[in-house]
């Protein structure tokens, strides 16, 4: 039988605001414009401080994956959610592994370039 701490629940809203915009290297208000974009959803204590589960850390960390490093707007990033909840498919893991794959075709090119002029040198 699998024991598992009810503390490492995923779901669990425990990071106050300027814990979580530390783990994911944002500023709170950043967070405060995801949420009125409607792109995350943090919990709320009865006296509306925002608190922010793992799951809701990993989502803001795919926002900002694909504003940075693959330029989706955030309408854009609003519409890869949605279509990701309705198709019920991981519509995001797939353009992650895209890039991946893209970045390191990139590298290898660059050192066959390097490779190349090197060996064209006296």
């Amino acid at each position: 039988m699998t024991f598992r701490r009810p503390d490492r629940d995923p779901e669990r809203p425990v990071y106050v605001i300027s814990v979580a915009a530390s783990i994911v290297s944002v500023h709170p208000r950043t967070l405060r414009i995801y949420e009125e974009e409607g792109l995350i959803c943090p919990a709320r204590t009865p006296t509306n401080i925002r608190l922010y589960s793992e799951n809701d850390v990993r989502r803001v960390m795919w926002i900002r994956h694909l504003t940075q490093n693959l330029g989706v707007n955030l309408a854009g990033v609003r519409i890869l959610f949605e279509l990701e909840e309705r198709l019920g498919t991981r519509i995001l893991e797939r353009l992650y592994s895209e890039a991946e794959t893209d970045r390191d075709a990139s590298r290898v090119a660059a050192g066959e370039r390097a490779a190349a002029a090197s060996a064209a040198k006296p």
